[in-house]
């Protein structure tokens, strides 16, 4: 759980930018991939990963434009435009609407009461979880994998 809307933020900067290090990272071609017949495709885990932002926060109250859940859009790069001015958007929300003390408010998330600062935790923790599964699809479609928490193995090669 988040104690201060600077120690979210601080974690958001690189979380945020890691998660769009991945979406710049896909293309078209690269959205059909899927690790076995019938699971989410890598289009389908990167439109997730854009919308639930949205989605998630909202439920706490907090009001911002956001990507919602309409059709997964074909374009890779939209994808990414839509992540990134979701999170601009949310950030700023974060720093307008909120302060500290409001972190301790509690939220009906999916019918449990969970403070505000823990439902920006499970957030963050939430685009980690399907960055992960992201890059694998990714290396599945022949893609580069662009490194998060230190060099991929194509940046370590080089």
């Amino acid at each position: 759980m988040y104690h201060t809307i600077e120690e979210f933020v601080q974690d958001w900067q690189y979380e945020g930018g890691a998660t769009l290090k991945i979406l710049d990272a896909l293309t078209d071609e690269s959205l059909s991939q899927a690790v076995a017949p019938g699971h989410r495709t890598l289009g389908e885990l990167a439109w997730h990963v854009v919308t639930s932002l949205h989605h998630i926060i909202s439920l706490t109250g907090l009001q911002f434009e956001g990507a919602n859940g309409e059709a997964v859009p074909a374009s890779a790069k939209e994808m990414a435009d839509s992540y990134r001015k979701t999170s601009e958007n949310f950030i700023a929300a974060v720093k307008e609407q909120w302060n500290d003390e409001s972190l301790k408010e509690l939220a009906d998330i999916f019918g449990q009461q969970m403070p505000k600062g823990a439902t920006l935790k499970m957030v963050n923790t939430h685009q980690i979880h399907h960055r992960g599964q992201m890059t694998i699809l990714m290396r599945q479609a022949g893609l580069k994998v662009p490194g998060v928490y230190g060099p991929s193995k194509e940046e370590w090669g080089a």
